[in-house]
């Protein structure tokens, strides 16, 4: 039965990987990819401070409470700044752009078993894009035209600042992320590159550990985890406002 699990495991990782954001770097962003490669945080990169390109994306200082309508129904999100400041001042600065309004759910995997719900792919916004042609979208910012990725972001239970740009496993870090994949987490979707993230999230649709210290948390549903469990593909994010928090982010420099 162990072993059995261990190849589910397997299996929705894989998915999610292959699946989720399989392909970000698509041939019209290469030269962008190039410049940035240039720029990108190292292995060994492990605190904010570490990295200026850093300063340049929006981040939390502490927490906030998004409000996303699917169905006609609210789904509240506690996005939690003081964990994981860039990926959650990402999240919040999308929703804030209006980035998510419209956008389609476009992966939905409950068997063989319940694992997530995924959307945000920017594609998604036009209606003759189908469900099955996205994830592999990012959010191009206007300031510069290009895709803006965040580094992945995992501040260890007992460490006092996130780790970047590497898994914990990569890091050396043996103790659990003080962000868990618990069911009803909201986290990042990316590539195989770690810092590959851009727009696209997931919810967990129940406990899944196996996930923790590859994937960035940044938040988790308080209300309308019902709504989730609803959610089939194709649906789409009606709304997503910030209701609470909004002065706790804080643009690049």
């Amino acid at each position: 039965m162990r072993f059995q699990s261990l190849l589910i495991s397997a299996f929705l990782v894989s998915a999610l990987l292959l699946g989720g954001c399989a392909s970000q770097q698509t041939a019209t962003e290469s030269t962008a990819t190039a410049t940035e490669a240039k720029t990108t945080p190292s292995a060994q990169t492990t605190t904010l401070a570490d990295n200026p390109q850093f300063a340049k994306l929006p981040r939390l200082e502490g927490k906030a409470t998004v409000v996303m309508v699917v169905k006609g129904q609210p789904i509240t999100i506690e996005v939690d700044g003081t964990n994981a400041p860039i990926t959650a001042g990402n999240f919040v600065d999308l929703v804030q752009r209006g980035v998510y309004n419209g956008l389609v759910f476009h992966r939905v995997v409950r068997e063989p078993q319940p694992f997530v719900v995924q959307g945000g792919d920017p594609q998604g916004k036009d209606a003759n894009v189908p469900p099955e042609s996205l994830g592999t979208g990012s959010f191009i910012d206007p300031a510069t035209s290009r895709p803006r990725f965040i580094p992945l972001e995992i501040k260890p239970q007992d460490g006092k600042d996130p780790i970047y740009s590497q898994t914990l496993e990569k890091a050396g870090v043996r103790s659990a992320p003080a962000l868990r994949h618990k069911r009803g987490a909201v986290a990042m979707a990316r590539s195989a590159s770690p810092d590959s993230a851009s727009a696209q999230f997931y919810f967990t649709l129940a406990d899944l550990p196996f996930l923790d210290g590859s994937y960035a948390v940044f938040g988790n549903v308080t209300e309308g985890m019902d709504v989730v469990d609803k959610i089939e593909r194709g649906d789409r994010i009606e709304s997503a406002k910030v209701t609470k928090g909004a002065e706790n982010l804080k643009t690049g420099s």
